[in-house]
Parts: C-alpha cells; structure tokens; sequence
C-alpha cells in the first residue's frame, strides 16, 4: 500500500454559459488532475480547481510542483494517510488546491485497498446530501427565467450571484422571488457591497421576505471588523467565504464573532485544513456550509464525500459539474436534481 509516483495532468473545461460573479466573467475552467499510484498498481484520484482571485494560485506554477510532490509522499503507506496529510500542509499558502487533491487521492487510493467508500473512511454519518444550484450574473430577464428552469428541475436552494450594482440586485432579487415561490436562496455577494450596502441589502431581503439561508461574502474578504459590523446589523445570517482559507483564518473569524456561517472550500484549506474547521465549527456553534471553485465530477467527488461523511454541513453549494461540459462523468455517487447518494 506504499506511494509509488505521482502524476499531474491538465484538464480543461468549457462551460455551458459564461459564469459570471462579482469582477469576474470565465468560460472556461483549468484543473490538475492528480493520480496517485500505489506499488501494487493501485491508482486514487484527485482534483486541484486553482483559483488566483481567492488562492492566488497560477496553474504553470503548481504544474512545477509535481516532481517535487511526488519525492515528499513517494514510499508512504497510505493506510498512515495523517503523514501524507502534514507534509502536504506546507501547501496550504502557495498551492493549497494541490494540497487537497493530493490529500484526497491518497484517500481514494487507500479506499480502493480496503474496499471502504471514503465517505466511510470520514464516518459515513449520511449517504445522501442536498446541492443547491447556482445562477450567475446576468440580466434581470435571464436570472429569473435561469432561475424558474432550476427550481423546476429539483433545486429547492437556489444561489443567486449579486455585488456588482445594488439596486439592479434589489431588483432581480424580488423579480426571482416572485417567480420561485417556495424556494430558498443563497445570497452571494463575492465580497462586491461596502459593510453600509451589505447592511441595505440584508435588511431589504428581510424587509421583502425573501427566504434568504445565508447572505455569503458581502463585503471584502480581509476586512473582519466590516464583516463582525455586518454581522451584528443584519437580519439574516452572515457566511465568510474568500476571507476563510487556512483553520487560522477559521479561528480568527470564530473568535471574533464575525460570522453565523464558515463556507469551507477544499480547494482553499485542503482536506486537513477543512477537518479542523469542522470542529471549530462545532466547538462554537457556527454553521457550515461546503462549496466549490470550477471542479469537474473528479473535484466536487471530493467535497461530496466529506460533506456525507462528516455530516457537519448544515448547506451544500455543489454544483460546479452541472456547470462545465465533461465527456464523462467519474463522480462516485449518483445525483437526481438536487439529491446525491453515495456509492
């Protein structure tokens, strides 16, 4: 069961619409795929999505790490997967989506030895999670008609992506609302409203009794006094996304009182980093929700297993493979609109 070689490879991924959030527009997503062969042949999987506007990460960069990856794991036996897990920690500020595909490869590969589903391996506390589905920025007309055709193929939760002019958001936001009654919203700013326009827009969806879960990443990532402000002025709860990447960044918002929810990423904290929120989280009461950055089947496998095993999430943002075009799906679980079971 010993680590013998590593392997990078480049993936590449259209989406079917251009995803557009708050200062950014793509169409496309690059991704590592990251193979981690055992001596017996054995092979786990593993995806790293990098992102330069949250990591700073840049994919010719992390591509230069692969020989340097494999030297550190080679000859490790992956049923001591914890040491895999502390040498890949040092990734955690320059390649921390690296970290989580290798982490998580390890895994798949020590899965496949035993003949135990890794979300097994995490507790096995669920076997079926619920995704929500996101609508990007657009038009008011696009949002909404996005918007109904989701909600009528399952999703309850819909994510909506606002932050760049606030009133045209007040706008869409009461347009969707009134043409998905009965679903529930997500409301994700990508760090777009100074902490007086969070506020606005908080109490005006109360005001409006739109059925928000969660106000996410409101205002920009490192300002954690604004965000603590936000937090005690609004009416609904508060989610940090860009300013929580490593546990420290966790342990920091936790202790401070800035937020009512930690949306925990694998591709900013790695599988360690997320394991040690998640009890943080507990520790103080703070709610967790899961997301994802452009993961293809391979990646968002990664955030469902944890999220089913470790039952800790109270919200799952994983939808990232119903956005991108793949020639096939490798996920092991099975979805139906906004069901997935586990393999």
């Amino acid at each position: 069961m010993k680590i013998s070689d590593v392997k990078f490879e480049l993936k590449r991924y259209e989406y079917y619409e251009t995803f557009h959030i708050t200062g950014s527009s793509r169409n496309v997503a690059e991704n590592i795929e990251v193979k981690v062969f055992l001596d017996d042949g054995t092979e786990g999987i593993g995806e790293a999505s990098p992102s330069y506007r949250v990591n700073g990460e840049i994919i010719s960069s992390l591509f230069s790490l692969e020989s340097t990856v494999k030297e550190m794991i080679k000859g490790i036996d992956v049923r001591d997967y914890a040491k895999v897990f502390k040498i890949m920690d040092g990734l955690s500020k320059s390649a921390p989506s690296i970290k989580a595909a290798v982490q998580y490869a390890t895994l798949d590969a020590l899965s496949i030895e035993i003949g135990l589903p890794v979300y097994k391996i995490f507790g096995g506390s669920k076997d079926t999670i619920e995704t929500d589905k996101t609508i990007s920025i657009d038009t008011l007309e696009r949002m909404v008609q996005k918007s109904i055709e989701t909600f009528s193929q399952g999703f309850h939760t819909l994510k909506i992506k606002v932050g760049e002019n606030l009133k045209e958001d007040m706008e869409k936001i009461l347009a969707i609302f009134e043409a998905t009654k009965g679903a529930e919203y997500v409301i994700d700013a990508n760090q777009g409203y100074s902490p007086k326009e969070a506020i606005q827009f908080a109490n005006f969806l109360y005001e409006n009794k739109v059925n928000v879960k969660i106000f996410e990443q409101p205002i920009i990532w490192n300002d954690f006094e604004g965000l603590k402000f936000v937090r005690e002025a609004s009416p609904i709860s508060i989610a940090a996304d860009e300013s929580v990447r490593t546990k420290y960044d966790a342990y920091r918002l936790i202790k401070d009182d800035c937020v009512d929810f930690i949306n925990i990423k694998l591709m900013k904290s790695g599988i360690s980093d997320a394991l040690a929120i998640i009890e943080m989280a507990k520790t103080a009461n703070v709610g967790l929700m899961i997301g994802c950055m452009s993961e293809s089947s391979v990646g968002i496998n990664q955030s469902v297993h944890i999220a089913a095993g470790t039952g800790a999430f109270a919200h799952c943002d994983l939808d990232s493979h119903m956005l991108i075009k793949e020639e096939k799906f490798r996920g092991k679980f099975v979805q139906k609109g906004s069901t997935i079971n586990l393999l």
